[in-house]
């Protein structure tokens, strides 16, 4: 295929992606067939029936076992090489995928910013890859509820209306590929984005090998581990959050406590965005930032003079700011003229064909100044599954035959973001503070509730979503990232 019938394709499908999102929890109808099974291939692996030989089991080893830190550099560069040699149907792949993530993501954060009151921020591809690892443990009637629930119908007695879950997983690696692939004039911004998959069983669980090897394209980093989940389920909670937070150094809250004592999987998801800021740097002081219109908080702020792509739409007063962070990703700004209109410009921005708007989006001289941002969110898969009118779906009737042989019980399904923006400069002196951009340079300074989304255009696809209410940290402290020093840690 041409790379303008690409481009063509990319377009259509970010333009049906993106229009009545928020009202609509239709199944989009479209022809999927780059993911789904051949009749040929389906036969061979059995349908969705245990044929053959019993597929290898193994017990994972216990939470207190020696575990190598996640090397968060080495997860950036394979997922970068992962995306060099692609073929056309991959792209073409990923592209379907993409249109998949933004219709399912985009309408679960409309449906949870409802009940929002400060700074959240929503992984549409962490949610859905997490759908789509239960989608490949699945065996029907579970397989073809969560596949429609994914976005694509089911025919009946039509094996070629089946989703191939490796294929939808592996197109979900090429998508996190293109986000941190770097390239052009910008390729010296590296952004860092690292999943892991937590898998945490009761002692006598058996998982399958073909189902966690089956997770490697969606999270390179998939740890199995087992502890007692039945005695106490706060402190088996608490020790899952010490072992996250000791593997990959990510101070993160991971609400795991509450579920039932019966459960014997609980599921995490854990997505670490970080983008860098080209040219921006952190200004000396802390900076006013207005939570509504009468309070105030000091925070962090970040400071950059270049060129920009900016637009405002008058009639429904905001403004749209694109800073590029490479080539293909971008990070889009969206801020309202008055505080109280964060719900409304929300609600219109993300509903209505917005990334059209990027041929409205003209180049600026500006001086950007922004929160740096610290950002950590939670959501139980469960929960939104009960708001979709389907609290049954991965319960304890729940076919999850490719995941184990035993009748699992699944607790909780997390899916966890920490996002971070920062600068690629240091500190900046208190005197270049004051100094503007030059006489033509437009101000924008987002020292009010906003928006944002990370964008990346090669798989047309959202990878965060975000509103900033308030950019302090929910403990009231700096955010802090810390590494692990050791080789390996031991709990």
């Amino acid at each position: 295929m041409a790379p303008a019938s690409v481009s063509l394709r990319a377009t259509v499908l970010c333009l049906l992606a993106w229009t009545g999102l928020a009202t609509s929890d239709r199944v989009y109808i479209h022809p999927f067939h780059l993911l789904t099974y051949s009749e040929s291939s389906f036969e061979e692996l059995g349908g969705d029936h245990e044929e053959g030989p019993p597929d290898p089991t193994f017990t994972p080893v216990p939470i207190q076992a020696k575990t190598s830190a996640v090397d968060e550099e080495a997860l950036r560069v394979q997922l970068a090489l992962a995306v060099e040699k692609l073929e056309e149907v991959d792209r073409l792949r990923a592209l379907e995928v993409g249109t998949l993530i933004n219709l399912k993501g985009l309408h679960i954060y409309t449906v949870l910013s409802k009940t929002w009151r400060t700074a959240h921020v929503l992984s549409p591809v962490a949610l859905f890859g997490t759908l789509a690892s239960f989608y490949l443990g699945a065996m029907d009637p579970t397989a073809s509820k969560l596949q429609t629930f994914l976005g694509v119908p089911v025919e009946t007695q039509s094996y070629t209306s089946r989703l191939d879950g490796c294929k939808v997983l592996s197109a979900l690696q090429t998508i996190q590929g293109f986000l941190v692939a770097q390239g052009g004039e910008q390729g010296d911004a590296r952004l860092l984005l690292s999943t892991v998959v937590g898998l945490f069983t009761a002692p006598s669980l058996l998982l399958k090998q073909s189902f966690v090897q089956g997770l490697a394209p969606f999270a390179p980093v998939t740890l199995p581990r087992s502890l007692d989940l039945s005695t106490n389920t706060d402190l088996a909670a608490e020790k899952i959050k010490r072992f996250i937070q000791a593997v990959t150094g990510w101070q993160m809250s991971i609400p795991l406590a509450g579920f039932s004592p019966d459960s014997t999987l609980l599921f995490n998801t854990l997505v670490h965005f970080q983008g860098t800021m080209k040219g921006f740097s952190l200004l000396a002081e802390p900076q006013e930032f207005w939570v509504d219109n009468t309070t105030t908080v000091s925070v962090p702020m970040l400071s950059g003079t270049g060129t920009f792509q900016h637009w405002n739409d008058t009639s429904n007063s905001f403004s749209v700011t694109r800073v590029p962070f490479s080539e293909n990703a971008c990070l889009l700004l969206i801020q309202p003229q008055h505080t109280s209109d964060l719900e409304k410009v929300e609600a219109h921005a993300l509903q209505v064909d917005f990334l059209t708007r990027k041929k409205n989006l003209a180049p600026r001289a500006m001086r950007l100044t922004m929160p740096q941002l610290v950002l950590e969110d939670s959501y139980d898969l469960q929960d939104l599954l009960t708001q979709a009118k389907l609290p049954t779906l991965l319960g304890s009737e729940a076919h999850l035959g490719k995941i184990s042989d035993a009748n699992l019980r699944v607790g909780k399904v997390l899916t966890s973001v920490l996002f971070e923006l920062k600068a690629d400069k240091g500190k900046q002196p208190p005197e270049a503070a004051q100094q503007s951009g030059g006489p033509e340079a437009l101000e924008v300074t987002l020292n009010s509730p906003f928006l944002f989304v990370v964008y990346e255009q090669r798989a047309a696809t959202v990878h965060i979503l975000g509103r900033v209410t308030n950019p302090q940290p929910r403990d009231g402290t700096p955010g802090q990232n810390v590494r692990p020093q050791k080789a390996g840690v031991n709990l």
